[in-house]
């Protein structure tokens, strides 16, 4: 269990507002100003482990890092729809506003990246490995989306033509996010040139991120969806914990 100790309770604050705001988002998809507040929430979850990255790498680096995953984001996933590589064949509803190019949101980088960066924060293994700790980032990513694409489906924020098993979505969207994934996580590595512990605010967008999309879930009677975000959820404090614990004990001087 996350010690609690190390988990700030403004954090557990905003995961529970998102969780609840996510009722409203199920609900209420189709009030006044709700594409609005679709965007602020967005910008909101993000800013955390944005801020976070450029107090991690400096302004250089983390500038960097976003452009290469933002321009990631914008070409897989365009690929993947205009092409069906490598998830299947789906497509953008109207719900996330106007689209590049007909095919991606403009806001995709904006939810994509601080997912990214959460996973590979939350997955640094012992020994860190270029391959290994990219790998152990790509399955938290499709974790995630276990959680996220159910709930996304429901809301027709993008939509499965051919449907599939697990909730309308195929399991080509989830072989294609272990890709993605992996290849999102080297780049980011690679071009913040990660070094050391990563500080734990690099997880907090990941973390209201979850919680919200559990909360969708939940209202959308999407039980295992919902579980497994009860699940993720744990885990991410877990992980931030050990990360706050690992930074409290260096600034001690102890090991």
């Amino acid at each position: 269990m996350p010690n609690f100790h190390f988990t700030p309770v403004p954090l557990l604050f905003v995961s529970a507002l998102f969780f609840g705001a996510a009722y409203f988002t199920s609900r209420f998809p189709d009030v006044p100003g709700a594409s609005a507040g679709s965007f602020a929430a967005t910008f909101l979850i993000a800013l955390p482990a944005i801020l976070a990255l450029f107090r991690y790498l400096g302004a250089r680096r983390a500038a960097l890092s976003l452009l290469a995953l933002s321009l990631f984001a914008f070409v897989i996933e365009a690929t993947g729809v205009a092409t069906g590589f490598p998830y299947g064949d789906f497509y953008y509803g109207d719900a996330l506003g106007p689209l590049a190019f007909g095919l991606t949101p403009y806001l995709l980088p904006v939810s994509y990246a601080p997912l990214v960066i959460g996973a590979v924060a939350a997955s640094r293994p012992e020994n860190p490995r270029f391959m290994i700790w990219a790998l152990r980032s790509a399955v938290l990513l499709v974790l995630m989306d276990g959680v996220l694409d159910p709930g996304a489906a429901a809301l027709g924020f993008w939509v499965w033509p051919d449907s599939g098993a697990y909730y309308g979505v195929p399991a080509s969207n989830y072989l294609g996010w272990l890709l993605s994934g992996a290849l999102a996580s080297a780049l980011l590595l690679a071009a913040g040139r990660w070094r050391g512990s990563p500080p734990p605010g690099l997880m907090d967008s990941s973390i209201v991120a979850v919680a919200f999309w559990t909360g969708v879930a939940v209202f959308e009677g999407l039980i295992p969806p919902a579980l497994l975000g009860v699940a993720l959820f744990v885990f991410l404090l877990w992980r931030r914990s050990l990360l706050s614990g690992a930074g409290t004990d260096s600034r001690a001087g102890r090991v």
